[in-house]
């Protein structure tokens, strides 16, 4: 029995939540939402660049229902608002795990897309994402979570492909900078493409209580399909080849066999302290999970192979593996793999929240485009740190993987300090 005037544990509990919640609700209503501008398009800036900004795993709520989690997502947001105002991007990308939706509450586990995406907000800028497997859990969906970011103006996340293949498989173009929303833009070609591939995984969305059911960890075929299809029709309809980029949250098997590989210091900077976590990680060829025998199913094939034959296709970048940050240009048959390599650049971003496992340094991957350079298949990135450094400046370009670069010192920043 409890002592008169002592609160219960359950009575703290519930105080802790309604206070999380109240928090949460106040810092919600400090954010006007209004319709995306449906005309809005991207753009090079008018010396010919584009600049992109990629967090990746910023898994806010991870604890939810203790107050502690306030902090670690205060500090992951703080870090999305240093680097824009250090990187001052033209767009920016959500690399999948937005949310630790496992951790969070039903009714309002999309609600943490209004904090995430305030910085942006504030600062004129437009973002699409990618949803990755905390995002696509028993508490939350795919749609859910799409539904709350288009309330915002500067979502460009969208749904082209129908079905049960995940939620976020679209392509932005980006135009020359002459080019205007609206009619005028018929007069325009592309002179980039950003797609974003959904890699979905974690939990399918079912009432609390119910048996969790694995969702499949791959982009699914009728994706790639698609991907194939309109890259086709794009090259039908403007005669030419359009560089191009891809985003998706988990990484292709090619990724695991190029570490083993081998990724050296100076050829290809980065962290590299964890084994890539793949598509198809744990699932048979027969498409069912749960057999520990089974340890990768080859799912993602035709999606691989899809990229490595996508003419103009410059990289992919992913995020899900927290303590990796590097890039590899795969350019051959790997041992054990089908698809063989031609050149796209595989990568890492760089754990951006506070949330989810490990204490790398927090910070972003940068994307630096330009048209003279993508003319030739050519753009340079970097990471760039919450401490304000910069690292692993690299040039993806044909003798990538022989040029030497400075070794990224491998940092940690923690939540307390």
């Amino acid at each position: 029995m409890a002592m008169l005037g002592m609160p219960t544990f359950q009575s703290m509990r519930s105080f802790i939540l309604c206070l999380c919640l109240a928090i949460g609700l106040s810092h919600q209503s400090t954010i006007g939402t209004r319709p995306a501008d449906p005309n809005a398009i991207l753009k090079f800036r008018e010396d010919g660049t584009f600049h992109v900004s990629v967090f990746s795993d910023t898994h806010l709520a991870m604890c939810a229902w203790h107050p502690g989690c306030l902090l670690q997502d205060k500090k992951g947001v703080k870090v999305i608002s240093d680097v824009l105002d250090m990187e001052k991007p033209d767009f920016a990308v959500f690399n999948g795990d937005l949310i630790n939706a496992d951790s969070a509450f039903k009714h309002n586990a999309s609600h943490y897309v209004d904090q995430l995406v305030k910085p942006l907000i504030d600062r004129g800028l437009t973002w699409g994402s990618t949803y990755g497997n905390h995002d696509h859990q028993t508490q939350l969906d795919g749609d859910t979570l799409l539904a709350r970011e288009q309330m915002f103006a500067g979502a460009r996340t969208t749904r082209m492909v129908q079905g049960d293949v995940g939620t976020t498989n679209y392509y932005l173009p980006v135009y020359p900078a002459g080019c205007n929303s609206g009619k005028d833009i018929r007069k325009c070609s592309p002179e980039l493409i950003l797609w974003f591939f959904d890699s979905r995984g974690g939990r399918r969305y079912q009432e609390v209580g119910n048996k969790a059911v694995s969702n499949p960890n791959w982009v699914d075929t009728k994706v790639v399909e698609w991907f194939q299809q309109t890259t086709a029709e794009m090259r039908n309809k403007y005669q030419k080849v359009i560089p191009s980029v891809g985003f998706t949250h988990i990484p292709p098997y090619a990724m695991v066999r190029l570490q083993e590989k081998g990724v050296d210091k100076y050829h290809q900077p980065g962290i590299n302290d964890e084994t890539a976590s793949p598509q198809g990680q744990g699932w048979c060829i027969d498409n069912t999970d749960g057999n520990p025998d089974c340890k990768y199913g080859l799912q993602d094939v035709p999606f691989m192979n899809a990229i490595v034959n996508t003419e103009g296709f410059m990289g992919l970048f992913s995020g899900h593996d927290h303590a990796n940050s590097w890039c590899h240009k795969w350019t051959e048959k790997l041992p054990g793999m089908t698809v063989k390599g031609r050149g796209v650049h595989l990568c890492f971003g760089q754990h951006t929240g506070y949330g989810g496992y490990g204490n790398w340094i927090r910070g972003s991957r940068e994307l630096l485009f330009s048209k003279d350079d993508i003319k030739k298949f050519v753009f340079d990135s970097h990471i760039r740190l919450e401490s304000g450094g910069i690292v692993g400046a690299i040039s993806l370009n044909s003798t990538y993987g022989e040029d030497s670069y400075p070794e990224t010192p491998n940092d940690k920043t923690y939540l307390y300090g």
